[in-house]
């Protein structure tokens, strides 16, 4: 279970404004962070996302039990292979309205070989968050289920050419 993750945007504030709007949730600043805001979605799990000026990277400790360090990387790059998955109390006609006012890309994609499908969030048109309103985590959770995904490794393995 995913308690919380972090994400850099160039309006800090306004995607984790957007991002609690989808969660049904609060932005709340950052403590200890200047310019940095987090979203609440008030659940049980203690759901948030904390949202970081683009640039902002989490750098090791130096030390062995030294804290990681968020810091500036001048090196950033606009796209990254970091997403998640997050089910929503949304519907998806909900988070396309909120794509389209915010002009972000927002696609009803299938996953695997019909195994589930998500909406793929792109915020600021840049990072990806696949969101799981209501209609489709049921399906989802199936096919995350060990059973699910023992056989669908299977069937994959099967496909597999062999080696000679």
């Amino acid at each position: 279970m995913i308690h919380h993750f972090s994400i850099a945007a160039h309006h800090p504030l306004h995607v984790s404004q957007v991002l609690a709007e989808i969660l049904q949730g609060q932005s709340v600043p950052f403590p200890g962070h200047p310019g940095s805001h987090v979203a609440l979605a008030f659940d049980p799990q203690g759901t948030m996302v904390e949202v970081h000026p683009f640039g902002t990277a989490l750098f090791p400790g130096d030390a062995a039990n030294e804290p990681s360090h968020l810091l500036p990387n001048p090196a950033a790059s606009i796209y990254t292979a970091n997403h998640t998955a997050i089910s929503v109390p949304v519907s998806t006609a909900q988070i396309q309205s909120i794509a389209e006012r915010e002009g972000w890309r927002m696609a009803h994609c299938r996953r695997g070989d019909n195994y589930f499908d998500v909406i793929e969030f792109w915020v600021e048109n840049q990072l990806l968050i696949e969101l799981l309103p209501p209609e489709l985590v049921d399906r989802y959770l199936a096919f995350m289920s060990p059973e699910s995904l023992v056989a669908a490794a299977q069937a994959a393995a099967a496909q597999q050419p062999t080696a000679a």
